[in-house]
């Protein structure tokens, strides 16, 4: 499944970019470079010799492996456009919040009585800044998927099914599974 949740918050923060992102990988490759501020560096951290970079650098590589082209690719991405992509993220956890568009397994627990149970739904909700400014801060930490999707799910808990403390209010958890489909936007 990999980082649904990671990459989901880092590609809505990377709709933010003023610039596009360096395409051929000798541009974006002279940008790891002038970024780690060395060939040594670029080489260790995509797994290839200190050559085989000089060699993009000077554009003697134009195409490289798929494997590799993806690696340049994230890498780049990561770094790219700083201060933008801090500007985002703190506009999104102080002003605008966030919007999450999901397709997954919700369902809840509740007191006796009531029907708790799961159901794939398809919900877009506004998020609060203040969910937001709590997965991003996760998200920056290194926290893991489990604990961005626990958040996530105390937020829709809070937003959508609570809408705010005016309805079900003896809700008790929000459980998240069986995700097909999960974007986030700004």
């Amino acid at each position: 499944m990999g980082d649904l949740f990671g990459d989901g918050l880092d590609r809505a923060v990377q709709k933010a970019f003023t610039r596009p992102v360096p395409k051929s990988a000798g541009a974006q490759m002279r940008y790891l470079v002038k970024q780690l501020k060395g060939t040594k560096a670029v080489a260790r951290m995509l797994r290839i010799s200190q050559r085989t970079v000089e060699r993009y650098v000077k554009d003697q590589i134009k195409k490289p492996r798929p494997e590799l082209a993806a690696r340049l690719e994230d890498e780049v991405k990561k770094r790219w456009q700083p201060q933008i992509r801090a500007r985002a993220r703190e506009k999104a956890a102080n002003t605008d919040g966030l919007v999450i568009d999901t397709r997954a397994r919700l369902g809840y627990t509740a007191p006796v009585g009531t029907t708790d149970q799961d159901r794939i739904r398809h919900l877009t909700v506004a998020l609060p800044p203040r969910h937001a400014a709590r997965l991003f801060e996760a998200r920056e930490q290194g926290a893991g998927e489990e604990r961005l999707r626990e958040i996530a799910a105390e937020a829709l808990k809070e937003t959508y099914f609570q809408d705010g403390g005016r309805r079900a209010g003896s809700l008790e958890e929000v459980r998240f599974t069986d995700i097909e489909h999960l974007e986030f936007g700004l």
